[in-house]
């Protein structure tokens, strides 16, 4: 699988590091260099300093022939502007935006962005810890979405 990750924080970088691991193409977009050093050692991918809203940057980083692209920067405008060009413009197949606002994630959902709201899943699942629950899966969690962003 082919993919391209927008942000090199801990997210990203996570998720870059187990995907190039597993032998896929990664190629994961960060605008400050100095954020790939987050990166696992044994990372095999492409690395792409720029801006992830810039065409150019995500041509550079082969947007082009991707079979995924998820956005976890820390800021839900430019993963959501991000997902719509990978979506609409370069017709990627399976594009995820992280969102922290419930109420954007919802909306988003509805427009067919996948998204994923960590805000809601991470307090559904601290419920459950809490109250000594048994964990549900990530369905579940994201079904609170709607019900957080009112």
């Amino acid at each position: 699988m082919k993919i391209v990750i927008l942000g090199c924080g801990r997210v990203g970088s996570a998720l870059a590091t187990l995907m190039s691991r597993e032998n896929h193409e990664v190629r994961i977009i960060d605008r400050d260099g100095d954020a790939f050093r987050r990166l696992g050692s044994d990372y095999a991918g492409m690395r792409v300093v720029g801006i992830g809203i810039d065409e150019d940057v995500l041509r550079r980083a082969g947007i082009h022939d991707a079979d995924a692209f998820v956005s976890v920067t820390n800021g839900d405008n430019t993963n959501i502007m991000a997902a719509q060009i990978a979506k609409e413009r370069f017709g990627v197949p399976t594009v995820i935006a992280r969102i922290y606002d419930p109420i954007r994630a919802e909306a988003y959902s509805k427009m067919g962005i996948k998204t994923y709201c960590s805000t809601v899943i991470g307090a559904g699942i601290l419920e459950d810890l809490v109250t000594g629950q048994p964990v549900k899966s990530y369905e579940e969690y994201a079904k609170l979405t709607g019900e957080l962003g009112r």
